[in-house]
């Protein structure tokens, strides 16, 4: 049965492939719940620009680190635009390395 702790380490490992940082300390990960039975994953996130075509590789990529866990059956991905992504929702290890790769 998987915990929402277990599936935010799981998407730590979905790296945004323009920038190559993990969409949790990225910031794009808005919320994550999990049923009480463990076996089916929503993930609300959003895109760093409005015009960015990853969405389909992201979700991809979520539904097959969330599927490794114990239990989980069902991963739903939801991209939503509200609030809008900003430098400001990273994690300080996000920002300390942007800072260093741009």
């Amino acid at each position: 049965m998987a915990t929402r702790d277990e599936v935010m380490e799981a998407l730590g490992q979905v790296k945004d492939p323009e920038i190559g940082l993990d969409i949790v300390n990225l910031g794009m990960v808005y919320d994550v719940k999990v049923d009480d039975e463990g076996k089916d994953v929503d993930v609300k996130m959003t895109l760093t620009t409005m015009g960015c075509p990853i969405f389909e590789d992201l979700a991809s990529q979520i539904q097959m680190w969330c599927r490794r866990l114990p239990g989980v059956e069902n991963v739903r991905c939801e991209l939503v635009w509200d609030p809008p992504w900003s430098p400001d929702l990273m994690s300080d290890e996000a920002k300390l390395m942007f800072k260093y790769l741009f």
